[in-house]
């Protein structure tokens, strides 16, 4: 649809020569209510409100399909917009889209109710039905895959979607909804819109055509769509900030343990919600621990121009997120902590870039240790025992997700009970899958993404009682 007169625009940028890339409306309230009007619409048109659950799956695979054909310009688009590295857009971003909707067309005729016994002379059932429009707020970090994260179950469950993409990062799904259209969704269904959070975000988390908010973003922000949810009591699923822990056992295999704790922390610029950037390691291997994450950092963190085949670190997202990160390391740096930085590597003169960042010796209650940073920075404190690591660990108001190595089988499955996370990884770190739900505890959100928990979002029971007597 056409802008609202008077609409504002945004240029994005290239964050590697932070050169603008065009211009892109932002949507403002007229906007979000036209587009939560044809939401409802559709919600209730034949076109599908009648479908079964089988032919919404097949809206769900053709799109994946179309989405696999157009990858290659959809990882060039995710690149330029994003700045990280073609690579990453190309083996990860794009082929996970299309395989979450693919997973979660695989439901579409699985969402069924229930028949309960309640004895002979009556019959009870259940039914699965949708929650109705869903208002869906993506962060700028993943733009194609938290999209389909939230688009996927709430399809499959027959609802309609008004989708708010980060006003930093709107280009590629702006070209996925030319991709729905020619998959054939009925008009109203998916609805697309780009602006700012403090204006189109919360007139849909305000909205009262809307029944149900999922956002993806930072705690601050994910308790404000919380409480602007609740004048209407929205549905409301929030997946938000974290800061978890890695936990490095004497016993654990040290290259396993330094491969998995680089890529837990550096990868995507360190622009990731579960990223396991509090390291803890124990006394008996920290040294060696450090001195091979320092070399194994210098190794593989090549940072440069994101379309370049050998770079693994792209720029941040912005200048402001650049700076905020470097006033994170100068804060940690006061306060005592060593700073390492890879040598032989310089930053490049333009872009935002940071360079990929160990603080060693770190106090667990600084800022460095306890606060999201949301980039390439890893910080590092030692634990003598088992319960010290777990109470470190714990001691955060955060509880994402955790990561735990170590040989000993009951040690892994009692650290991965007694940490506070919605999810822990054992002699891995950040392996999600479509299939796993996905979701903290804490501060860290509220309900899961992924898996069939994800579903449970994106419907409601309702329950029909039927008198099989003339009584």
């Amino acid at each position: 649809m056409d802008p609202a007169p008077g609409i504002v625009h945004r240029q994005p940028v290239q964050r590697h020569t932070e050169q603008d890339i065009c211009s892109v409306s932002a949507a403002g309230e007229q906007d979000v209510d036209r587009a939560v009007r044809a939401a409802r619409k559709a919600l209730k048109h034949p076109s599908w409100s009648l479908l079964s659950g089988t032919e919404r799956g097949h809206f769900m695979n053709r799109l994946a399909d179309l989405v696999d054909q157009h990858g290659g310009t959809l990882a060039a688009i995710e690149t330029l917009d994003n700045g990280k590295p073609l690579s990453v857009s190309r083996s990860y971003d794009v082929p996970q889209f299309s395989e979450v909707l693919r997973y979660y067309a695989g439901w579409t005729d699985k969402n069924h109710g229930s028949v309960i016994d309640v004895g002979p002379k009556k019959m009870a059932y259940t039914v699965k039905q949708p929650v109705g429009v869903c208002g869906q707020i993506i962060p700028w970090n993943y733009p194609l895959d938290m999209a389909a994260w939230k688009l996927g179950p709430a399809l499959s469950c027959g609802n309609t979607v008004v989708l708010k993409l980060a006003e930093q990062t709107p280009l590629s799904m702006l070209y996925v909804a030319q991709l729905v259209r020619e998959a054939g969704f009925p008009p109203g269904v998916i609805n697309i819109i780009n602006g700012r959070g403090g204006e189109a975000g919360a007139a849909l988390a305000r909205h009262p055509g809307v029944d149900k908010i999922a956002f993806t973003g930072s705690t601050a922000t994910g308790k404000e769509v919380m409480r602007m949810a609740a004048g209407t009591l929205k549905a409301v699923t929030l997946e938000t900030g974290g800061k978890s822990p890695l936990i490095v056992f004497d016993d654990a295999n040290l290259e396993q343990a330094v491969r998995w704790a680089h890529e837990g922390v550096m990868a995507n610029q360190g622009q990731v919600c579960t990223a396991t950037s509090r390291l803890l390691v124990q006394d008996g291997i920290y040294e060696r621990f450090v001195e091979r994450l320092k070399a194994f950092t210098e190794e593989t963190s090549i940072l440069g121009d994101p379309f370049e085949p050998r770079t693994y670190q792209g720029p941040q997202v912005g200048r402001a997120q650049a700076e905020r990160i470097m006033s994170y390391i100068s804060s940690a740096r006061g306060a005592g902590a060593n700073v390492f930085h890879p040598r032989g590597q310089s930053l490049p003169s333009t872009g935002y870039f940071v360079p990929p960042t160990i603080l060693t010796d770190v106090g667990v209650d600084t800022a460095a240790f306890q606060e999201e940073i949301f980039g390439p920075v890893a910080a590092i404190a030692r634990f003598g025992s088992e319960q010290e690591a777990v109470e470190i660990a714990n001691a955060t108001r955060y509880g994402l997700a955790g990561a735990v190595f170590t040989r000993d089988l009951g040690r892994a499955h009692r650290v991965a009970r007694d940490l506070e996370a919605g999810m822990v990884w054992v002699n891995s770190s950040n392996d999600s899958d479509v299939r796993v739900p996905f979701g903290g505890v804490k501060e860290s959100g509220l309900g899961r993404e992924l898996g069939e928990d994800g579903l449970r979002g994106y419907y409601t029971v309702k329950a029909v009682h039927v008198n099989l007597t003339d009584d």
